[in-house]
Parts: structure tokens; C-alpha cells; sequence
């Protein structure tokens, strides 16, 4: 049992700052670049591949079936990915608290709602390093203020 629902709720909502600093961090021209060696996805691929997840396991705890996500645009604006995002971060946030509260758990993860926390942001972690070395092959340096203060030093923090 999670001691602290505010605790685990802060750290989901630092995890989504952390991937919303990103996103806003990222030039135009960067939502276009590819890590080389990579299966080709773009950052923009990447980011609404993380969305969609989190979305698909939201629908699939909730209702048993998979989202069908074959009417998915190839092409987001910086603030509407932004707005997905947010959204996704606060169904993940009602779904963790509702998970604690005992009123809903998630399918697998043997019904732990603290492992499928870890997963989200292991999954999340993994594709934020993606983007980044996809902008760092493509010539994009992120400044310190997103790479250092915004993706390591946001965990660090309080609150």
C-alpha cells in the first residue's frame, strides 16, 4: 500500500512537467529530426507515441480493449501536443489517485497501480533520452535550463 497519495501524484506531475518543458524547449525544425540508426521515428512520432501509450493503457485498464488509433494525424503543433500532454497527465493522475483510493486498478502489472507508475515513466524517461539524442545528432542543442535544470534537477526539487 502507497503511504502517500501526494507523493506519488507529485511525482507523476513532475514527470509530465518534465516531458511538457521538452516539448516547449524544442524548435520548430526539431519535431522533424530522427536519431540515426533508429527505426525512422521523428520526435513528433516519438511524443505521440508516448501520448497514445499512456491513452491505451488508460482505455485498456478501464474498459479491457485496445483504443483504435488508425484516425491518428502525422502532424501536431507545438501547443497541441502540449494540450495532449496535459490532458494525458491529468487521466493519468485521476487514474493513479482513483488506484489508490482502491477504487479502480490497472489490468496486469499484477494489479499494482505502483508498477504501472514506474513503467510510465520508465517508458516516458526512455523516449525523452530518444528526443534528445535525436536533436543532439541533428545539430539541436537543448541549453542547460531544459537539459540539466528541466529533465535531472525537476526530480530533485520539491513539490
Amino acid at each position: 500500500m502507497i503511504n502517500s497519495t501526494k507523493q506519488l501524484l507529485t511525482a507523476w506531475k513532475k514527470n509530465n512537467k518534465i516531458t511538457l518543458l521538452l516539448i516547449a524547449a524544442i524548435p520548430q525544425k526539431g519535431f522533424k529530426a530522427v536519431p540515426y540508426g533508429s527505426r525512422g521515428r521523428t520526435v513528433t512520432a516519438q511524443l505521440l507515441h508516448m501520448n497514445s501509450v499512456r491513452i491505451g493503457w488508460l482505455n485498456y485498464h478501464k474498459t479491457g480493449k485496445r483504443p483504435d488509433r488508425s484516425a491518428a494525424k502525422k502532424s501536431y503543433s507545438k501547443a497541441e501536443l502540449k494540450k495532449m500532454f496535459t490532458k494525458s497527465g491529468k487521466e493519468v493522475a485521476d487514474f493513479l489517485k482513483s488506484s489508490v483510493g482502491r477504487k479502480t486498478k490497472p489490468k496486469m502489472f499484477g494489479n499494482e497501480i505502483l508498477s504501472w507508475f514506474a513503467y510510465l515513466v520508465a517508458h516516458d524517461s526512455h523516449h525523452r533520452g530518444s528526443i534528445l539524442l535525436a536533436l543532439k545528432q541533428n545539430g539541436i542543442k537543448m541549453p542547460d535550463k531544459v537539459s540539466l535544470d528541466g529533465l535531472w534537477y525537476t526530480w530533485m526539487r520539491k513539490g
